[in-house]
């Protein structure tokens, strides 16, 4: 009984927390610790800190590179290709958004490309909420596979030091083979999905309505959007190298164990690697591009870095505290169903994903727990694609901002809240995704 109360208290925390969103999500897992101590005279856990010093760096380093104005160069780039083919733009735009948040490790890049893919599409004659919602699912789905994306370089640090069946701890390299892969297949899937999905607009009767009025025909298509007329200077271009290069020494040096040096007889972890040349990164591109201090503490990437990291702190340390105290029971009752049915993890870390709002933290609220219960890692590493659930309701900021960039209409929540724009694509992203995760590691070895 006091168990069921406990797990109310905490799942309205994290609800009420989520609700307000924000900071608010880690400042409301405070009020839950201190509800668990000094209520229920719990013991403390422990604050994941190993975990939050690694995404620090990280989002330290982003921050860095998008103040450098290294970001705008990706983007440009990203904006040529799809101006290019523009016939191919269900296909292409999700692959490029998919692209960028690998490359940058976060989402958010999603942004400054919805009203360029938008103005691509409806000029086309292609329905935008195509190309659109799919962008917005595969930014999101792009997290799990970026070496510099809160997410991953969480789950790495958080599975340090746990052996597999094949007796090998899980490194980055091995992780990033079953992300990458799962989710260009679940892109490639939600893409082809989504070339039949609505009416085109020449039969979308609501659309050719929309064109009868002038003001209204003016206001869908607009002025162009474009980040082709900027001139970017060459410091720019020298950051994203930078950037770009210390990502290929943190996947090589995870590759090849034997180029990190050795401390007391094993090589150095890579929970260490990341923070090193991630702070170096952005004291590279700080001096290169002559960076102002107030730039990178300002921008979105270190203010939704920060927001993801307190979320992190909050949630995990209440998540440790509540089901620390009661890990032998959980253990017994969910032990044998999670080892029976390795999915059923999937699905309560997609669940607490939605509840949260943030990969990184439901990584964080459920690896710990996951371990303590005798997930092996193989399985947490199959099906790292589940951590993204978000998708389930179109509350999503990214989301939201699709709805608003898409002037036509097509892009939309509809009339039952749940039959949104958002809600196949995810199903489909997510699902493709974590299958094949799940069938890689088991041809690796891992499960």
């Amino acid at each position: 009984m006091e168990f069921t109360i406990q797990l109310i208290i905490v799942l309205a925390v994290l609800f009420l927390g989520a609700r307000k969103g924000g900071l608010a999500l880690g400042l409301f897992g405070g009020i839950g610790v201190v509800i668990l101590i000094f209520g229920f005279g719990m013991e403390p856990g422990n604050p994941p800190i190993k975990v939050m010093l690694v995404m620090l760096a990280v989002i330290t380093a982003g921050a860095t590179l998008q103040a450098s104005g290294g970001l705008d160069v990706m983007l440009q780039l990203a904006e040529k290709l799809l101006r290019k083919h523009p016939k191919h733009i269900t296909f292409l735009a999700p692959l490029t958004t998919l692209t960028l948040t690998f490359l940058c490790g976060t989402g958010h890049v999603v942004y400054t490309m919805l009203p360029i893919i938008y103005d691509i599409a409806v000029r086309k004659g292609v329905r935008p909420e195509r190309p659109m919602a799919a962008s917005t699912i595969a930014a999101q789905m792009g997290i799990v596979t970026s070496p510099v994306s809160v997410a991953v370089v969480s789950l790495v640090a958080m599975l340090s030091g746990h052996a597999m069946i094949n007796g090998k701890e899980l490194d980055l390299v091995q992780l990033l083979s079953i992300t990458i892969p799962g989710a260009i297949c679940g892109v490639l899937v939600v893409g082809f999905w989504s070339m039949f999905r609505g009416k085109n607009l020449e039969d979308d009767t609501e659309f050719q309505e929309k064109l009868k009025d002038p003001e209204m025909k003016k206001y869908i298509y607009g002025e162009d959007k474009t980040l082709l007329n900027n001139k970017l200077p060459q410091t720019q271009w020298n950051a994203m190298w930078i950037f770009l290069g210390a990502i290929a020494v943190v996947a090589i040096l995870g590759a090849f164990p034997e180029l990190r040096p050795i401390i007391n007889g094993k090589a150095l972890s890579m929970v260490y690697v990341i923070q090193m040349f991630m702070l170096s990164a952005g004291a590279i591109i700080f001096v290169v591009a002559k960076v102002k201090p107030s730039d990178i503490s300002s921008n979105e990437v270190f203010k939704s870095g920060m927001v993801a990291l307190i979320a992190v702190y909050g949630v995990a340390w209440m998540t440790k505290t509540m089901f620390g105290a009661h890990i032998g029971d959980i253990k017994e009752v969910l032990g044998g169903i999670v080892a029976q049915y390795p999915w059923a993890y999937a699905i309560v870390l997609i669940l607490v994903s939605k509840l949260v709002n943030s990969q990184g933290a439901a990584l964080a609220a459920i690896v710990p727990i996951a371990l303590s219960v005798g997930v092996d890692p193989g399985v947490i590493a199959a099906f790292a694609a589940a951590c993204y659930g978000y998708y389930i309701l179109p509350t999503y900021p990214s989301d939201l901002a699709a709805i608003s960039f898409d002037r036509s209409g097509t892009t939309r929540i509809g009339k039952y809240v749940i039959n949104h724009s958002f809600i196949v694509p995810g199903i489909l992203g997510v699902g493709t995704a974590s299958t094949v995760g799940f069938i890689l590691a088991k041809i690796y070895g891992l499960i």
